[in-house]
């Protein structure tokens, strides 16, 4: 498979640069992967596309505010997005700088913090505090950490936004984006047109707006994120599937951590890092359907939703999403994907 396989031209002012004043009030575009039959609908219709049985899963993770500005002692600006903690004081962190750090080098953050930069593992940096925790530097003085293709500023109103009425577990640098559209009463409403919700964890990395950049889609060397699959989940998902019910993933990282612990045939509690890379071919043990945002032309995220729907299918919905000028990415509108024949084992 070419990377240029999963291009597509997206008109810039379909990019969504903010979020709508409702968060269910967002477009829907349901793809049944099987017959490529599209339907333009709102999300405000999701409990309609559910059945009794079913059991919707969501991502539970909470972003941090891990974009931090700072400075070298020589003046240079700096920017740190904190992307894991080891200790309460070192961070494995992005830095982007006019010159690259070395090993000792003192970044000066906001209220008289210092980072010392130790070392490096693959393309991030570790970083320690000379005093205090990245938790409460971030709290205290970090931005939420909004897309690339959001060029502007965080305001307040993102603090909101870019988390989902799910977050609980602190540690993401990017939203799960399909959660956005919940807001209290969808959440309810899910709720009482199915058996239930259950909650899966995965920490969401800034590796997921890593771009492609090996021409070979084969050729790609995926990131790893880590997730939480529980016991609890397991049962949960187990008992839908004796009830004749289906699993509705609410995003593509609900699919990735849910389909990482059936890497072995069976589902089973999971604890640990994924690289798992759908594409074409592959073939999904667990979800049944999913909800999912938009994404970047020739991007990791696509090829799962390719790899679920059909590549022929998803892009053509792409393109219509494109001519109907639906909104794309973090902030933009959503699909309903059923599988293609062939792809759930």
């Amino acid at each position: 498979m070419l990377r240029s396989d999963f291009a597509y031209t997206l008109p810039p002012e379909l990019i969504a640069k903010r979020p709508l004043a409702r968060r269910s009030a967002a477009r829907m575009l349901q793809l049944d992967g099987a017959s490529g039959e599209l339907t333009d609908r709102h999300v405000a219709d999701l409990p309609d596309l559910l059945q009794p049985n079913d059991l919707v899963v969501v991502n539970n993770v909470r972003v941090w505010r891990a974009r931090l500005h700072g400075q070298k002692p020589t003046g240079g600006k700096v920017e740190v997005l904190v992307e894991r903690l080891e200790r309460d004081d070192v961070a494995l962190a992005h830095v982007r700088t006019s010159k690259t750090l070395r090993t000792g080098a003192t970044i000066e953050l906001a209220g008289n913090h210092q980072a010392v930069f130790m070392d490096r593992e693959g393309d991030l940096f570790r970083l320690r505090l000379a005093r205090g925790c990245w938790t409460d530097v971030m709290a205290r003085h970090g931005h939420m950490p909004l897309p690339p293709y959001i060029d502007r500023p965080d305001d307040a109103d993102d603090d909101a936004r870019y988390q989902t009425v799910f977050a609980a577990r602190d540690g993401a640098v990017a939203a799960p984006t399909a959660g956005l559209h919940f807001d209290d009463a969808l959440r309810e409403q899910v709720r009482a047109a199915c058996r239930g919700m259950a909650e899966v964890t995965l920490w969401v990395g800034a590796g997921t707006f890593q771009p492609v950049r090996a021409d070979r889609v084969e050729d790609h060397v995926m990131h790893h994120e880590r997730i939480e699959v529980t016991p609890q989940l397991v049962e949960q998902i187990q008992a839908t599937r004796a009830a004749g019910g289906r699993i509705v993933a609410v995003g593509t990282t609900v699919v990735r951590a849910l389909e990482s612990a059936a890497a072995s045939g069976a589902l089973e509690p999971f604890a640990g890092e994924t690289d798992l890379f759908l594409t074409p071919g592959a073939r999904f043990n667990v979800v049944d359907a999913m909800l999912t945002n938009f994404h970047l032309p020739e991007s990791t995220l696509l090829m799962l939703v390719c790899a679920y729907a059909g590549q022929d299918a998803a892009m053509a919905a792409y393109r219509h999403a494109i001519a109907q000028r639906y909104r794309f990415f973090s902030y933009g509108d959503a699909m309903f994907v059923t599988p293609a024949a062939g792809v759930r084992t």
